[in-house]
């Protein structure tokens, strides 16, 4: 991974990734929409440098939707944030026009992001965006990446006030969502592993 560089990233130029950046920027909080960029680019520095084989503007659409549920607007009080994300991808993809089994894929891969492990055969835009999340959220395998990398990506996109405003959503989920995945997440000590983030001691 010695050679990557943000710039030369695969970003999808269709109508579709601009429009999902569009929406997730009039939604997300800037702290949330960098986050969710940040995604993406961790992700796809990975799969290129491992040579896993991925769809960049499928990635791209739900690294930016995969926290949409956490946003009060689309917050849904029966099923998990990413579920409702989920949901909410796949409605904005059919009216991109998406056939029904794309759309399917896109909400799996969001679904997916709070799993321990995705397969990467199976899954690879799942499994590339479920091990970047764990990046951004807890720091982990954050030492995969060049310090030059790590230090370009979060200087494009800073972490704001990441670390307490989605601690704070997923203290909010649990408590009112016991058997999701983000109570499951914070029983299990997040804000912890969150506080010992090595991303947010260098941003």
């Amino acid at each position: 991974m010695n050679d990557i560089s943000l710039d030369a990233l695969p970003v999808p130029g269709t109508a579709t990734a601009a429009a999902a950046l569009d929406v997730a920027t009039a939604h997300l909080s800037p702290a949330l929409l960098n986050h969710s960029l940040r995604a993406y680019a961790w992700a796809a520095a990975r799969g290129t440098a491992e040579g896993v084989s991925f769809d960049p503007e499928l990635l791209y659409v739900a690294a930016l939707f995969h926290d949409i549920g956490l946003v009060p607007v689309f917050d849904s009080h029966t099923v998990a944030f990413e579920e409702a994300g989920g949901h909410v991808a796949r409605v904005f993809a059919a009216g991109a026009g998406w056939p029904a089994e794309r759309r399917a894929r896109l909400a799996d891969v969001i679904v997916r992001h709070m799993w321990p492990r995705v397969d990467v055969a199976a899954d690879p835009e799942g499994h590339l965006l479920a091990r970047a999340t764990a990046t951004e959220v807890v720091g982990r395998e954050a030492d995969a990446y060049p310090a030059r990398f790590r230090d370009e990506v979060l200087d494009r996109y800073p972490r704001l006030d990441l670390a307490a405003s989605f601690l704070a959503c997923f203290q909010d989920q649990a408590a009112r969502k016991p058997d999701s995945s983000a109570a499951g997440a914070v029983r299990s000590g997040l804000a912890e592993r969150m506080a010992a983030n090595p991303l947010d001691s260098t941003a």
